[in-house]
């Protein structure tokens, strides 16, 4: 009985300390579940459907699509069927849920990339999947929908991490994919590393380019001047670039419009020497570096770029996807670690459900 007595006290002792961390200082170490894939890896395609919270599609870089319709408590690997596993960005159509979007190729430049093969959709929620086109891509870094309409997509197209080619860019499909058309370009050296849509004016559309390239040596990277962050005004049949309060020379930025307040907008930056968060309350005319703390706009595990979004309801809370996951509760002027190890050192993305911002993937 002595042991049966020890194993009650010691059992109740962690079951105390466990409810003290949860209602104190340790709640988000203690009270966070990894909701799997296990052993996914590095993940930069996320996202939920809102209207249905308890769906969940996820895409490790090279290892397919999953989905969970639990909540994220099993997952079901639904790509395997597909000539490729690298993938770089989901979407869901927010007026039809039945049609997902994937981009192949992860998006990503660094030593261990892999490359996929252009655009696939599904419009039976994953079930079955249709290769669309931008075959010669090889890298999809993003890809949106529009709110109202399913079959207008907008894609962020990095092109060939090794070498120049000229399907690069953002390209627009206003047909679910049948077609696409090169509506933002550089020339045959410069992708495009994001684009976002106003979701309360879908003619509005926010685009970043990028200049990069991965030389055949482990860790051997060269970046351009080239990049910088665009805004269409008409739907993307024309762009002006945004630079008032920006740094010269961009090479790479990721994009975030508040969808509570659509002129509110943040943008992780990176240029030849530097990597930071700026904020503009003008729909990008002018902006800022709202705080003086470098670590969420440091770069993550691998050097990639950190994501930023708002939360829908309230555009003071803004995350930062990085080494860690940041948060910041007064509109980026101070940010606390709101999500790390254990877990892992490299969080790629962060989606929030735009009706419930409790639900975070």
């Amino acid at each position: 009985m002595r042991w049966l007595r020890t194993t009650i006290v010691i059992g109740f002792a962690i079951g105390l300390g466990i409810g003290y961390a949860c209602a104190g200082e340790f709640d988000s170490i203690l009270c966070w579940r990894n909701i799997g894939p296990y052993r996914g890896g590095r993940t930069r395609a996320v996202c939920g459907v809102a209207s249905q919270p308890n769906v969940f599609y996820m895409a490790p870089v090279n290892g397919g699509v999953f989905k969970s319709i639990d909540y994220g408590r099993t997952w079901r690997p639904i790509f395997d069927d597909q000539p490729t596993a690298s993938i770089g960005a989901i979407a869901v159509a927010p007026s039809n849920p039945s049609v997902v979007y994937v981009g192949s190729g992860e998006g990503l430049h660094r030593p261990d990339l892999s490359i996929g093969d252009g655009i696939y959709k599904s419009t039976d929620a994953g079930n079955t999947w249709t290769h669309l086109g931008l075959r010669n891509g090889q890298q999809i870094a993003q890809l949106v929908v529009d709110p109202k309409n399913a079959e207008r997509i907008f894609v962020a197209v990095a092109g060939h991490p090794y070498g120049p080619n000229e399907e690069r860019g953002v390209y627009r499909s206003l047909d679910g994919g049948k077609t696409f058309e090169k509506v933002l370009y550089g020339d045959e050296n410069v992708g495009a590393s994001d684009v976002q849509i106003d979701l309360g004016n879908p003619q509005v559309v926010y685009a970043a380019l990028w200049e990069s390239r991965e030389a055949p040596w482990e860790n051997g990277v060269f970046h351009g001047d080239g990049g910088g962050i665009f805004k269409s005004t008409d739907g993307g049949n024309t762009w002006r670039q945004l630079g008032k309060g920006l740094p010269g020379h961009i090479v790479q930025a990721n994009i975030a419009i508040a969808a509570s307040t659509a002129k509110t907008l943040f943008a992780a930056v990176r240029t030849k020497t530097i990597a930071k968060l700026y904020r503009s309350d003008d729909g990008g005319e002018t902006w800022n570096g709202p705080t003086d703390d470098p670590r969420p706009g440091l770069g993550i595990g691998g050097g990639d770029l950190p994501v930023v979004r708002f939360d829908p309801k309230n555009p003071q809370i803004v995350y930062s996807a990085s080494v860690v996951c940041w948060k910041s509760t007064d509109g980026g002027k101070t940010w606390d670690g709101w999500r790390g190890a254990p877990g892992g050192d490299d969080y790629q993305n962060v989606w929030i459900n735009p009706n419930n911002p409790d639900v975070i993937l």
